[in-house]
């Protein structure tokens, strides 16, 4: 039986019907993980797959299975596992073994899932292309000489790669939805605070979200409605929208026409248009719109991210936490270990989050950005009283070439449609695109963002269906 591409919906009814057995999907996939190891995707497989199998089969067997319950899936190197490793793509975290649940494996968990192993990401889940990874970067599965996107890399192209039914990432500035747009599949960002934090590693606390990369829209509303919650264990998180879902069916899909500058690749642009033109024909009206504090969201993002970055990362100094490299003295200690055994992009961005905070220099920055980030918000506020949601191409660009981006600031401004709704604290999902010709002999998929108000990914799903079917 051919067990490609599964979705959660098909991978249930084959497992339902007993057509398939957990142990007969859960060897397809691991025989596929071994034929891929080329393409650095999984940093490990978990050792207890026999137990959790063997949990799942007797689930399914007694009648209680539920929507992923013997699914195969794969988890982000920075969620943590009660007893298996998370190095969050860090030698300063290389062998720590995690000592309680995320909250969102916790309600994963309670579905009897196959946790199949963790994927690789940007150290830290700082970058945008998986080559921060002090593991090796991850190869796009399109396109083994391009990158998968980050920092969720690993995720992304576990997906696309059909190494797992979804995967489990996490985004502060565009880290689910750029990957899914590079690999062709789908990613979604949830609300800020919709999904619990307790277990992630820390990035931008006031950014990070985590979510799901899945093969369609549906999927990524099933595991959204999983994960999803008010949480006691994380004090940003807030309750479901209880409001009438009637407010939730999408007519109006408006456009920041004036954000759609220079920099952006002529086949990303040809295909945001067919998509609309496609949105279009499904009955949307599109509409332009003005944003034009948008502009400045990429600025605000790359002072207000490292400030709270530098923060995360203090206590990684080998005393407090982490491995440790033994220097002469406590001030040698902190220099060997954080200067060999964190990455280049993570050092730069402590020091830059350590200047914007620093006195004289934090009014500047750091104070002006927060007030930037306010009229952000508000702009996004006014912009849902006109329309429903907001379309945006995921990436100026699809996957570009491995080593192809060696300038920080040519990588940063790859984030330049993502971050604003981290900034806003809004849902955006990436759906995949009709791959194009984009030099070579693969065909790269580029991605269409939507982005709803606070707490309405309701209207996100609704559109992605609509487009997907």
């Amino acid at each position: 039986m051919d067990l490609s591409n599964l979705t959660i919906k098909k991978a249930r009814e084959l497992l339902d019907s007993k057509k398939v057995s957990v142990r007969e999907l859960v060897d397809f996939y691991l025989d596929k993980i071994k034929e891929t190891e080329d393409l650095n995707i999984f940093l490990e497989i978990y050792p207890d797959l026999d137990e959790q199998i063997e949990k799942a089969q007797q689930k399914i067997d007694s009648g209680e299975a539920s929507d992923l319950t013997g699914i195969p899936i794969a988890i982000k190197d920075n969620i943590l596992i009660k007893g298996k490793k998370s190095s969050a793509g860090s030698k300063i975290l290389e062998g720590y073994v995690a000592t309680y649940d995320a909250t969102v494996i916790s309600k994963l968990g309670e579905h009897c899932p196959i946790f199949l192993g963790r994927v690789n990401m940007d150290e830290f889940a700082m970058g945008g292309s998986t080559e921060n990874s002090a593991y090796g970067v991850t190869k796009n599965p399109v396109d083994p000489e391009r990158v998968a996107g980050g920092s969720s890399g690993g995720s992304s192209a576990a997906v696309a790669a059909d190494l797992a039914v979804f995967a489990l990432g996490s985004d502060t500035g565009g880290s689910i939805r750029q990957p899914a747009s590079f690999c062709g599949i789908t990613g979604l960002k949830p609300t800020y605070g919709s999904v619990s934090r307790y277990g992630l590693m820390a990035m931008g606390s006031s950014l990070d979200v985590i979510g799901p990369l899945t093969k369609n829209t549906e999927d990524a509303e099933i595991v959204f409605n999983i994960i999803k919650g008010k949480d006691p264990k994380d004090s940003t998180t807030i309750e479901d929208d209880k409001s009438d879902s009637a407010n939730d069916d999408v007519k109006k899909i408006g456009v920041p026409r004036s954000f759609l500058k220079e920099g952006i690749d002529e086949i990303v642009l040809e295909n945001f248009e067919k998509s609309l033109a496609k949105l279009k024909e499904k009955g949307y009206e599109i509409v332009d719109i003005e944003m034009p504090d948008l502009e400045h969201s990429l600025a605000v993002y790359y002072v207000i991210m490292p400030a709270e970055v530098s923060s995360n990362m203090a206590r990684y100094d080998g005393v407090k936490y982490g491995n440790k490299i033994e220097g002469e003295d406590l001030i040698g200690d902190y220099f060997k270990t954080r200067g060999q055994l964190l990455g280049a992009e993570v050092r730069r961005r402590i020091i830059l989050g350590t200047y914007v905070l620093s006195a004289g220099y934090s009014g500047q920055y750091y104070n002006r950005a927060w007030q930037v980030r306010n009229l952000i918000k508000k702009e996004f506020d006014k912009a849902y009283e006109e329309v429903d949601v907001i379309a945006l191409p995921t990436s100026p660009t699809p996957a570009f070439k491995i080593g192809e981006k060696e300038d920080p600031v040519s990588m940063y401004l790859a984030d330049i449609f993502t971050v604003s709704a981290n900034l806003a604290g809004v849902p955006a999902i990436s759906i995949p695109e009709k791959a194009v010709s984009s030099g070579g002999n693969a065909k790269l998929p580029t991605g269409l963002q939507l982005i709803a108000p606070q707490l309405k990914e309701a209207r996100l799903f609704q559109v992605g269906k609509k487009i997907e079917n």
